[in-house]
Parts: C-alpha cells; sequence; structure tokens
C-alpha cells in the first residue's frame, strides 16, 4: 500500500521564524503528492523532510499572499531540473494569474516540464479525473482565497465470510465486481449480497480566512482537516482585523463540519509555544492536533 500521509514542511503565518518556515504542506495519498501553498523555502523543506521533489504532482495555491506562494516558482524550477515525466497540475484562483506568470517565469530556465493550469474562476467541482475529485471554495480574507476539498473514489469492500457462504473465490470474486452478478451452483449472486460501498476518504484545505459558513461547508465530514488558527482566543481582535481564525473559531469549524480530525497550522510569529492552540481547540473539537515542521499525520485507509 502507498503511503498515505500529511507532512507539514512549514507552519508559520507571514514570515518564518528562528523554529518554524513559511507555511507548505504535502500530502500523499494514493501515489500522488499534492503539494499545498508553498511559501519561501519551500525546496529546502522537502530536503530536510527527506522527501524527494519529483514526488509533487499537484500544486495547489490557496491565494497570492506572499507567505502562500513564494515557493512556487522555485519548487517548479526544481522540478524542470529534475526533468519530470508526469504533468504538474496547478490549481490557483483565477484572479491571481498574473501573479502565478511571475512566480512561473520569474527567471530564465529552459522549460522542460509539462504544467497543467486550472485557474478558479468559480465554487464547485475544478476537476474529477477518476483518481480524485477536487472541489473548490471562497473564502473570506479580502484577496480571492480557495479553500479545497479533496475525495477518493468510493470503493467496493467485501464481505469474505459471505463469499465463503456463496462459494465465490479467486477469479470469480473479480468477475461479480465486474459484473455486478454471478451464476454459481445455479444460483444468482448479486455483488450487493457480498459487499459494501466504503465511501472515499476526504481531506480539506482551509487557509486564511475569517470565520465563514463556506469553510464549514467545505468541510463536511473530512477525515482529516487542515485549518489556519492564526491567533488564540486573547487576540481575536487581531484575527478580526487581519482577516484570521483564532484556535476555538478553527475548532468550531471543525465541529460543525462532522470532520474527524483537525490538525491547526498558520501561527503568528508572535507564539513560541504552540501547546495553547491544541488546548483551546480541544475545550471544543477534542481530536485536535498542532502541526510543525517536518511534523508526520498518517492520513490511514480503513
Amino acid at each position: 500500500m502507498t503511503i498515505r500521509d500529511l507532512v507539514i514542511l512549514g507552519c508559520s503565518s507571514q514570515h518564518p521564524t528562528r523554529l518554524r518556515n513559511h507555511g507548505a504542506y504535502f500530502l500523499r495519498w494514493n501515489g500522488e503528492g499534492f503539494l499545498f501553498d508553498p511559501g519561501e523555502g519551500t525546496q529546502r523543506q522537502f530536503i530536510f523532510a527527506e522527501i524527494s521533489p519529483p514526488a509533487v504532482t499537484r500544486i495547489l495555491i490557496s491565494h497570492f499572499h506572499g507567505d502562500h506562494c513564494l515557493g512556487l516558482g522555485s519548487m517548479l524550477m526544481r522540478l524542470n531540473i529534475d526533468r519530470v515525466t508526469h504533468p504538474i497540475h496547478c490549481y490557483y484562483p483565477a484572479s491571481g494569474k498574473t501573479y502565478f506568470d511571475r512566480l512561473r517565469y520569474g527567471t530564465a530556465y529552459h522549460s522542460t516540464i509539462e504544467v497543467i493550469e486550472h485557474p478558479i474562476s468559480e465554487a464547485g467541482v475544478v476537476q474529477d479525473d477518476g483518481a480524485f475529485k477536487i472541489e473548490a471554495a471562497f473564502l473570506d480574507h479580502g484577496i480571492d482565497n480557495v479553500a479545497y476539498r479533496i475525495t477518493e473514489p468510493d470503493t467496493i469492500k467485501f464481505d469474505k465470510e459471505k463469499l465463503k457462504a456463496k462459494g465465490i473465490k479467486g477469479p470469480l470474486v473479480k468477475e461479480l465486481e465486474e459484473k455486478k452478478t454471478l451464476t454459481i451452483d445455479g444460483k444468482t449472486v448479486t455483488l450487493d449480497e457480498v459487499s459494501w460501498v466504503r465511501p472515499g476518504d476526504v481531506f480539506a484545505f482551509v487557509l486564511d480566512t475569517r470565520y465563514c459558513q463556506n469553510a464549514i461547508d467545505i468541510s463536511k465530514d473530512a477525515k482529516m482537516l487542515l485549518c489556519e488558527s492564526t491567533y488564540l482566543e486573547e487576540h481575536k481582535h487581531l484575527a478580526a482585523s487581519y482577516q484570521h481564525l483564532t484556535a476555538k473559531e478553527a475548532a468550531t469549524i471543525a465541529k460543525k463540519a462532522g470532520a474527524e480530525r483537525l490538525i491547526l497550522t498558520h501561527f503568528s510569529a508572535r507564539y513560541r509555544d504552540l501547546s495553547e492552540f491544541e488546548k483551546e481547540a480541544r475545550e471544543i473539537f477534542p481530536n485536535t492536533y498542532v502541526a510543525d515542521d517536518f511534523k508526520r499525520f498518517p492520513f490511514a485507509h480503513q
């Protein structure tokens, strides 16, 4: 089975600190690599995380504030140097096309990679290629800012005891899955009799926003929600002023969305000890964890 986890390459907001790099998040899932909001220094963070940059297959930009995109150009250049043969899909708010081009073509180099752009101008399904469905929602941050929801396809799971009782084994299992019905020993067996549908897992990404309904909706029933919590509740006035969330607000979003697990990130440089974020959020949503550079969160398949 392929690796399924979320790797925190950086979790600082606005600017790096001695302990935390600009934000960047790498999700390894079903053989693909989703890189979210590569801030300054992301290329180097891959080295420290001991992950090969060519593992990236898709890059998703929420918005074009510097701490969420300054690493985009260097990452594309690195993938170009590595001469990756797979296409690199890039998703970003369409209104930031000028910024995307400036970052992509900010230096002189001979392009060898295929970059497929997905500019997003409206909410809804951005892409559904059979491997994943990617959906977008616009947040409240004073600039076009996209939250992402990624869903894998539903899968058929067989009940081994029921298969055994029906005398179905080996190649017959595959035949039943493909044809939906199978005749064995003169009796017809339907797929529904011996199997059940496992809904595909959902990963939600909500960065830089005021508390809003769209953040809740895009996170509905997410197995893992990665959400900003730039400030603690004692600095709620700063969160409101800069259009960000507190840990308490992020936890409320996770609770109302029915998420399974919440990962907090994008911390203001004013905080050195991040344990208070976890403590504050857990009062509302117990299954909360704080991000930290190079921390890994399993995204286990069940």
